[in-house]
């Protein structure tokens, strides 16, 4: 297998770190549009490499490379995959650039996966009752192209999307006769902390995404009735998380889950919330207010001299700007993050069921282990998984297909099981009081 991995943000700093240990993969081209980020990424992964739980030998010194590549150019994508013969393209990019990654992959002969996928447009006449362009329709729109090619596209292979779906597989196939509803539920305690050792308002992922699914009208599916909207915010409702997390209000949120778990799973409803807390949806509701979610460019004067006339920007790209990068926050940050899946039901003995099938992960531990923050350790382990799935035959298909098209049980076993085996990483089960 050699991989191309598109961005070295976080996300896809995270994921080289952790493919260093692994060694199903012959060759792992991280490329963005800054060469020295790439680099950067390539050395951290040849040193974690060098003193990984996995036998290593000599140090990586030709297994990564760094590139540098135009995520926008699905030219350019392609060129890249061919120079390096690349077999599987992973996109670490943030959504707007997922469908010239997708589209370059394919053009290279290459297979695909994605964390997050290509973006919604609200219906214009009534976003908040019903669907425009959902996510991801303009990727399965291409499906045919991709089952004529041979080639997968493996698409929201992340921790939400990703591990939440595979999760509803494993839930759907092993624990329940019926189900009622599988509901993703999001939340952490995390705190990121000035130099005086204040709590400081700091977004642990990328803002530009976070903006684009809370105030996009959220999505929830029903068996009666299909995809629907409801306004963002919608249904608050406070939700205990595990490992001492405890209780966080949740409201729901665009997310892939809700688009994808029902084209494979059989469900009454699927949901998604995510616990943002009172202080994020102030700041959402402030910058949705002042129109600073916006992605088209408004003109404004320069306050370069040398060049005075006005610029273009776009309003969410300054408010990124502005931010502290999600990916340096890890020394800054304490406490923990969990994704996962509440799935309420019929138990195969015929009894109500209600369970919750989660993964944590503590800032401290990411950051000992693999210098990366938790939350996008957490993103960026699942593709790695996926990827040696992949790379073994456990996994196979064409087309595009979700993780849900996949047996879960492998992908959770590797998950969990101790390194060099596995990736150490275990997720768990709770089962909770039926509601009524």
């Amino acid at each position: 297998m050699r991989i191309l991995v598109v961005g070295s943000g976080g996300v896809g700093d995270a994921v080289a770190r952790i493919a260093a240990r692994r060694d199903f993969f012959e060759v792992m081209v991280v490329a963005d549009m800054d060469l020295a980020r790439a680099e950067r990424t390539v050395e951290a992964a040849r040193a974690g490499r060098a003193r990984g739980a996995a036998p290593a030998g000599e140090p990586d010194v030709d297994r990564f490379v760094a590139a540098t590549v135009d995520a926008s150019d699905a030219a350019a994508v392609t060129a890249l995959a061919r120079r390096y013969a690349i077999t599987h393209v992973l996109n670490a990019v943030d959504p707007r650039f997922v469908l010239p990654v997708f589209e370059g992959a394919l053009a290279a002969g290459a297979d695909y996966l994605d964390m997050a996928m290509s973006l919604s447009r609200p219906d214009p006449e009534q976003p908040y009752a019903r669907t425009g362009v959902k996510l991801g329709d303009e990727q399965f729109g291409q499906a045919q192209q991709w089952e004529d090619a041979g080639r997968l596209a493996l698409v929201g292979m992340g921790v939400e999307p990703g591990l939440s779906d595979v999760f509803a597989r494993y839930a759907t196939d092993h624990l329940f006769s019926t189900v009622d509803e599988l509901g993703t539920r999001d939340g952490a305690d995390l705190v990121v902390l000035d130099d005086d050792g204040n709590p400081v308002f700091a977004p642990s992922f990328s803002i530009w995404t976070t903006i684009e699914e809370c105030l996009n009208p959220p999505v929830i599916w029903e068996a009666d009735r299909g995809w629907y909207t409801v306004p963002p915010f919608t249904e608050p409702e406070v939700f205990v998380f595990p490992e001492g997390i405890g209780p966080v209000e949740c409201v729901h949120v665009e997310h892939e889950e809700v688009l994808l778990m029902p084209r494979w799973l059989d469900a009454r409803k699927v949901t998604f919330k995510y616990g943002l807390g009172e202080e994020f949806i102030g700041v959402l509701r402030t910058l949705h207010t002042l129109g600073l979610d916006r992605t088209s460019p408004v003109r404004v004067r320069s306050a370069d001299p040398d060049h005075p006339g006005p610029v273009a920007v776009s309003p969410r790209d300054v408010v990124a700007a502005v931010l502290p990068d999600p990916a340096m926050l890890g020394p800054r940050m304490k406490g923990k993050t969990c994704a996962g899946l509440l799935v309420t039901g019929t138990g195969p003995d015929g009894a109500a069921r209600e369970v919750y099938l989660y993964h944590v992960v503590d800032n401290a531990w990411s950051m000992a282990e693999y210098g990366a923050q938790c939350v996008v350790w957490q993103t960026a382990v699942n593709p790695v998984v996926a990827l040696e799935l992949l790379a073994t035959g456990v996994w196979s298909g064409s087309g595009v297909l979700g993780p849900e098209a996949f047996d879960a049980v492998p992908f959770l076993e590797l998950l969990r099981a101790p390194e060099p085996a596995g990736f150490g990483s275990p997720w768990g089960m709770e089962e909770r009081e039926p509601r009524g």
